[in-house]
């Protein structure tokens, strides 16, 4: 049991039923009545953010997260099959569980699948990876401006800013949290 007074950033709790994870806290000691904490915390299996005040000695239970390390094996129309590496055991997670968790994924990588209490809620690509720009305007020599950029886009369909310099067929280094180019490899 976690009470509010010991709240963190990060940690999973069990709140009337639903799974969420603290975002950011803040202990709250008003001139006048009792301290309280103030929080935004996000629902772990729908996604929503919610803000809500706790009394600081309310308890919840702790919720335990498991994130497993999956290979992303193939697409077929609706259904993502996913296998765990150490036991061979396959997952078909739908389209709705995946979202766009995958844009930048290729096929065979490895990804975290994350469930709670054995019911997969999402999965987390790795942080950066690296993929080949397959369409993207040509750059010319002098395309030196100071953080310009074009759309282009990678192997697996999806479309990134990048700089003028980079051209078709290069490969770049790619942030999956916030889809950005990084450099070029």
């Amino acid at each position: 049991m976690i009470s509010a007074g010991d709240f963190r950033n990060g940690i999973t709790l069990e709140i009337d039923g639903n799974v969420y994870q603290i975002m950011e806290f803040q202990h709250v000691k008003p001139g006048k009545g009792a301290a309280f904490v103030r929080t935004k915390i996000k629902n772990v299996m729908s996604g929503g953010v919610v803000e809500k005040t706790f009394r600081p000695t309310e308890k919840f239970p702790s919720a335990r997260i498991d994130r497993v390390d999956m290979q992303y094996l193939y697409n077929d129309g609706d259904l993502y099959y996913f296998m765990d590496n150490n036991t061979y055991e396959q997952i078909a997670l739908n389209n709705e569980t995946i979202g766009d968790a995958l844009k930048f994924v290729k096929e065979n990588e490895m990804v975290k699948v994350c469930s709670y209490n054995g019911n997969v809620f999402s999965v987390e690509p790795p942080l950066f990876v690296e993929l080949e720009i397959t369409d993207t305007e040509p750059g010319f020599k002098g395309d030196t401006a100071t953080g310009a950029t074009k759309p282009a886009v990678v192997e697996t369909g999806a479309s990134v800013n990048v700089p003028l310099f980079i051209n078709q067929g290069d490969k770049i280094k790619i942030d999956t949290r916030t889809g950005e180019y990084l450099s070029r490899v």
